[in-house]
């Protein structure tokens, strides 16, 4: 189908007309046709990725988790919006803080029962500028919005976004490695489509997409160059996502030795995530060159990924181009390969000590390719914050996701100086010893960059989310506990059980499907290294 076909299909006042019981009664259906069509989704990601490796190294359960359970999440946020919308209220959040002058601070996780289950200590919050207000989404007006879904992942949960948070019908357009998926979600969608407030157009409809007349809105994510591209082309505003060089700051502090063993096991594993092809992956180590435990940290970070963590082949097109440039631009860089596997695109780029306007700080990888740069400031807290929060803010690639390292003990004594820099790194997604992509994959916060504009954006101009439907969110942020593990690559069976049956206690948040979900981990964690 064309664009234009697909944008003749709909009909936006049908779709505002809905009523909230009518729309309740269809987002259920969609969350069991997502349960469904769970295993096709992962079948058609996992065939595109193992196509462009050339090898059958992507599991099943890895296409259905990629593909499920963001969409999975976004539903389910959005259904608690409108439950409480059919009792006539906003959902209301767990507290309400002005931090700063006209900057609030509005914690929306977890609420609710299941939630609170798999979230353990991790919390969710918005920052909100001037004084908090949600708007119903029920009450904005009628139109289209156009959807040009990302190539890293084929879980276009913008669709859910636009439809169910801006009150608007969708037509969407697949980046081309993801047709297969998309042939998919027009099951999922059937219900919607047939309402005439949905409806699908060819890969191939990009140009003619962008510059459809009468579009309320684009949505886009992809590259930053396409996205200029697009929004100079196009008539109607660009909302976008277009990733960035992001960072992990490592607090200093005194680290045990299991500390630094687990840590540097899950940032390898943040690193290897989707091959390096996701959008939040931190890539940049931020360090105090004074911080004693520096060279052991790097020392685990290298044994994580050669050894402790399996090998992740990378799919995405461009990397064997985008490495030789990290490593004909610098020399430190070391090319780790993990050792007992056979895996093909496997080899991972660790660049220490780089300085502050070298290449590796300057540009986007997208691949499994780390930098470390040891900042000249002392291990106070203060300081070392003022000066990192300097060095992202006005150096770094982009404003998309931050992630920061800081044990409990620090985080306990300095929480002031740290929740300020939380408020000064200009990043529209920050986790605090948690990975950036969890609060991409949050259904009740925003994912985008942060007070970018329209001229010269390197990570997007707005954001996605936002069921709570708060008016001029800043930026998200996830704190967790610092012995808390978000992912790790330790086992790939485990790795496996965990993310299949996340993904369908996700669509289905019953006791059922947790019994599976916590039984089976219970189980993994008796079994040995199979890699």
């Amino acid at each position: 189908m064309t664009a234009q076909e697909a944008y003749n299909h709909l009909d936006p006042k049908k779709w505002v007309n809905t009523n909230v019981k009518e729309r309740l009664s269809l987002l259920k259906q969609i969350q069991k046709n997502l349960q469904t069509y769970a295993k096709s989704l992962g079948e058609a990601d996992a065939k595109m990725k193992n196509e462009l490796i050339g090898k059958e190294v992507v599991s099943i359960a890895d296409g259905i988790a990629g593909s499920v359970i963001p969409m999975a999440n976004t539903l389910m946020g959005i259904k608690n919006l409108y439950e409480a919308l059919a009792k006539g209220k906003m959902p209301e959040p767990l507290s309400v803080k002005e931090t700063s002058d006209e900057l609030y601070e509005i914690q929306v996780f977890p609420i609710y029962k299941m939630d609170k289950l798999v979230a353990g200590k991790q919390k969710g919050y918005l920052h909100v500028e001037g004084s908090p207000r949600q708007s119903n989404p029920l009450d904005k007006p009628s139109g289209i919005i156009a959807i040009s879904g990302a190539g890293n992942y084929s879980s276009s949960l913008e669709m859910a976004m636009a439809l169910f948070l801006e009150n608007k019908a969708v037509v969407h357009k697949p980046h081309q490695l993801n047709e297969a998926t998309d042939l998919v979600w027009e099951k999922i969608f059937a219900p919607l489509i047939d309402l005439k407030a949905v409806a699908f157009c060819d890969a191939d409809q990009g140009r003619e997409l962008s510059q459809l007349k009468g579009l309320y809105a684009i949505y886009f994510t992809g590259s930053t160059g396409v996205a200029h591209a697009i929004q100079d082309a196009a008539s109607a505003p660009v909302v976008s996502e277009c990733g960035g060089n992001n960072p992990c700051i490592i607090v200093p502090g005194e680290w045990t030795d299991n500390d630094i063993k687990r840590q540097a096991i899950q940032l390898a594993s943040a690193g290897k995530l989707n091959g390096g092809a996701a959008c939040g992956r931190p890539q940049t180590i931020v360090t105090s060159k004074k911080w004693k435990q520096r060279d052991q940290f790097l020392s685990a970070l290298r044994k994580a990924i050669a050894e402790e963590t399996f090998a992740v082949s990378e799919h995405y097109p461009g990397v064997h181009e985008t490495k030789k440039a990290f490593l004909e631009n610098q020399p430190t860089a070391e090319i780790l390969r993990p050792k007992s596997s056979k895996q093909v695109k496997s080899d991972f780029i660790l660049i220490p000590n780089v300085s502050e306007d070298d290449f590796a700080v300057t540009n986007e990888a997208f691949c499994q390719v780390f930098s470390e740069i040891p900042l000249d400031t002392t291990t106070d807290t203060d300081e070392f914050l003022t000066k990192a929060t300097e060095f992202c803010n006005t150096k770094l690639l982009g404003t998309l996701g931050c992630m920061i390292l800081v044990d409990n003990d620090t985080l306990k004594h300095k929480e002031t100086r740290i929740m300020q820099a939380i408020r000064e790194l200009n990043y529209g997604g920050i986790s605090v010893n948690d990975i950036p992509p969890n609060i991409w994959l949050n259904g009740y916060l925003t994912w985008g960059g942060c007070n970018e504009k329209k001229s010269d954006f390197v990570s997007g101009v707005g954001n996605f989310g936002n069921p709570f439907s708060y008016e001029n969110v800043k930026k998200s942020v996830i704190i967790n506990d610092f012995y808390s593990t978000s992912f790790e690559l330790t086992h790939k069976k485990r790795v496996e059980h965990l993310l299949e049956n996340l993904s369908y206690f996700t669509i289905d948040q019953s006791w059922a499907h947790f019994a599976k979900l916590a039984g089976q981990m219970t189980i993994d964690n008796f079994k040995s290294k199979d890699f």
